[in-house]
């Protein structure tokens, strides 16, 4: 078992958690307005460059939106032979699909050479991502690759506790739920469950 998520990692399941159970049987989506997106960079400066000074617009939703979609397909197939969230079973991107929306995502974002000359030694050039319409999904796709190569893609399951939809990483062997409230709820969902068979088989008898 790991003892740290990796940066790439977390960002990966932050961008498929804002799909999310509403509390009451349905489900939420985080980013259904440019004003949610912006939110939800503004939330993240650790991870997202420039976070402070983003500001989504429809465009950039859209292709969020997209990405996001194609995270999630792979996010399913990544947990197979165990069932995908809920909120993805009816409507999966094939993978090939989804695999090749990632990868153009994550080509999205251009750079400039920039010169470097330190007194002393000689000149260098680095590339430097220029800040755009795609940094963003480019920066979410590149994650999300590099989590999906990596040991993490190992820890990663879907919740199946009722009304939840959310994918999240095992950090415990006895882990089965992706929060304690999660794993009370399919605690008491079993228990009625088997109040309901024990009633019937009464019944029946």
């Amino acid at each position: 078992m790991r003892d740290t998520i990796t940066t790439d990692a977390r960002l990966a399941l932050d961008l498929a958690l804002t799909v999310r159970h509403d509390g009451h049987g349905g489900v939420a989506d985080d980013l259904t307005d440019p004003a949610g997106l912006t939110a939800w960079v503004h939330a993240r400066p650790d991870t997202v460059p420039d976070a402070a000074a983003f500001v989504a617009d429809d465009t950039g939703l859209t292709a969020v939106r997209e990405l996001r979609a194609a995270v999630r397909a792979l996010f399913a197939r990544a947990v197979r032979p165990g069932e995908p969230s809920p909120a993805d079973a009816a409507r999966l991107l094939p993978v090939p699909e989804a695999v090749e929306r990632l990868n153009a995502a994550a080509a999205r974002t251009p750079t400039v050479p920039v010169l470097r000359w330190a007194e002393g030694a000689e000149p260098a050039v680095h590339r430097r991502a220029v800040s755009g319409a795609g940094e963003l999904t480019a920066v979410l796709a590149q994650a999300a690759i590099a989590f999906l190569d990596g040991p993490d893609r190992q820890l990663l399951r879907a919740c199946h506790a009722p009304r939840c939809v959310r994918y999240f990483l095992k950090e415990h062997p006895r882990q089965e739920w992706c929060k304690p409230s999660c794993g009370n709820r399919a605690r008491v969902a079993r228990h009625h469950e088997r109040h309901r068979d024990a009633a019937r088989d009464g019944r029946g008898q």
